[in-house]
């Protein structure tokens, strides 16, 4: 059965990092689009970062320059490196594709 875990999450001062990791089993990172979103309370779901099985990655505006998408065709994984975070950051982050979503991880950046 197809699965997401994501990891990762946590509590940080603005100004620091976090890096996430989506874990997949039963569906292969390599050949499958992969995504990362998120929803902050009372917000709609959205796109963060997305990585195509041709390797192309699409960021955020809200988040270019300080997050990165990427991943390791080795361990089945995708990561999320998050730099520079700010309040508005703050969300659940979810790991997705073709359908299928992650648990998700709580990202909280707060002084």
């Amino acid at each position: 059965q197809a699965q997401l875990v994501e990891s990762g999450g946590g509590l940080v001062h603005p100004g620091g990092s976090l890096r996430l990791s989506c874990a997949a089993s039963g569906v292969f990172v390599s050949i499958n689009n992969m995504g990362w979103y998120r929803q902050a309370p009372g917000k709609q779901r959205e796109l963060v970062a997305l990585i195509t099985r041709f390797g192309g990655t699409n960021i955020a505006d809200s988040v270019k320059g300080r997050f990165t998408i990427s991943r390791d065709n080795a361990k089945n994984t995708v990561d999320l490196q998050m730099n520079n975070l700010k309040p508005e950051d703050t969300a659940v982050y979810y790991c997705s594709t073709s359908g299928l979503w992650g648990q998700g991880t709580q990202v909280t950046v707060s002084s």
